[in-house]
C-alpha cells in the first residue's frame, strides 16, 4: 500500500509541470478570450453575451475572409488526401519514374517555408518566369498573384509544401495492409480496383482521417506563405481569416478578435468530430 501510494505521487509530480504547462498557456488564455468575446471591452467589461457575434456576422471583410478560408480548407483537404493517396500507390507500383515523384514531393519537406515561396515568387511575379514564357509565345503577361488564379497558385504551392509529409504516411499504411487478404481477395476473382476499394481503402481509413486532419490545420496556417506573397492586404481571393485576425489585432479590437477566434475554434471542433464520426463508421468491420 506504501509503495502504490508512493508510486502515485511520483507519477503525480512527473505530469505536474505539463498540467500546469496546459493551464497557463492554454486553458487560461482561451478563458480569457471567451470572457472578451461576451464583453463590450476590456476596461468596462459589461457582459453583451452574443452582440459581438451579431456584428461580426454582419462585417464583410469577415465574410469573405470566411468564405476564401472554407473554399482553400475544403479544397486543399479534398485534393491533400486523394493525391498523396495516389502518388503513395505510384511509388509503391513498379511503374517508371517512381523515383523521380518521390525525389519532386519530398525535396521540399528538406528546406524552409521561404524557400518555397521564393521559387512560386519567382514563377508567377509578373516579371517572373511564366510570364517570360508567354512572352516568348506572343502573349501578353498576367498579373497572376492579383487575379483569381491566385487562390490556386496558392493551393499548388501548399500541395506541394505538404504532399510529401502525407505520402510518406500513406505508404507506411499500405504497408500494414493484410497481404493475405488480398491475396484471397485475387484468388476470388477481384481485379486491382475491386481490391482497392474493397479492401485496402477500408484498412486506410485511420490514414485518411490522420491526413485529413493535419491537412485542414495546416489550410488554417495558409497565412504565413499569403503574407510573404501579397502582405497583408493580399488580392481579394486571399484573404483569409488569419488575415482578418491579424489587422484586427493590430486595431486592438479585442472583442472582434475574440469572436473570431471562438468561431474558428468551433469549427474545427465541429470539421474534426465529424472526420472522426465519419471513419468510425466506415472503419468499424475492420477494426472488429
Amino acid at each position: 500500500m506504501k509503495y502504490k501510494r508512493r508510486d502515485k505521487l511520483t507519477g503525480a509530480a512527473f505530469l505536474l509541470p505539463s498540467l500546469v504547462g496546459v493551464l497557463v498557456f492554454f486553458l487560461l488564455p482561451f478563458g480569457v478570450v471567451m470572457y472578451y468575446s461576451v464583453v463590450d471591452g476590456p476596461t468596462n467589461g459589461n457582459f453583451v453575451f452574443l452582440d459581438n457575434f451579431r456584428q461580426l456576422f454582419k462585417n464583410p471583410a469577415f465574410l469573405q475572409a470566411a468564405k476564401n478560408t472554407a473554399i482553400f480548407s475544403a479544397a486543399a483537404v479534398a485534393l491533400g488526401v486523394v493525391l498523396s493517396l495516389l502518388l503513395a500507390l505510384l511509388v509503391e507500383s513498379r511503374l517508371p519514374f517512381r523515383g523521380f515523384f518521390r525525389t519532386v514531393f519530398l525535396s521540399p519537406l528538406m528546406v524552409p517555408v521561404i524557400s518555397v515561396v521564393l521559387v512560386t515568387r519567382v514563377a508567377f511575379d509578373f516579371n517572373g518566369a511564366v510570364n517570360s514564357w508567354l512572352g516568348v509565345l506572343g502573349l501578353g503577361g498576367v498579373d497572376w498573384l492579383n487575379t483569381e488564379y491566385s487562390r490556386w497558385i496558392v493551393m499548388a504551392m501548399f500541395l506541394w509544401k505538404n504532399l510529401g509529409y502525407n505520402m510518406i504516411l500513406f505508404i507506411a499504411a499500405l504497408s500494414n495492409v493484410p497481404r493475405d487478404v488480398l491475396e484471397s481477395a485475387q484468388v476470388d476473382g477481384a481485379g486491382c480496383f475491386r481490391r482497392f476499394f474493397l479492401i485496402e481503402l477500408r484498412y486506410l481509413s485511420p490514414a485518411i482521417l490522420f491526413v485529413g486532419m493535419i491537412t485542414l490545420l495546416n489550410s488554417f496556417r495558409i497565412f504565413r506563405e499569403v503574407y510573404l506573397l501579397s502582405g497583408q492586404y493580399p488580392y481579394s481571393a486571399l484573404y483569409t481569416l488569419q488575415h482578418f485576425m491579424n489587422n484586427t489585432f493590430k486595431m486592438l479590437d479585442y472583442q472582434k478578435l475574440s469572436s473570431v477566434a471562438i468561431v474558428m475554434s468551433a469549427v474545427i471542433t465541429a470539421v474534426l468530430a465529424l472526420l472522426f464520426w465519419l471513419e468510425s463508421r466506415y472503419g468499424k468491420d475492420v477494426e472488429g
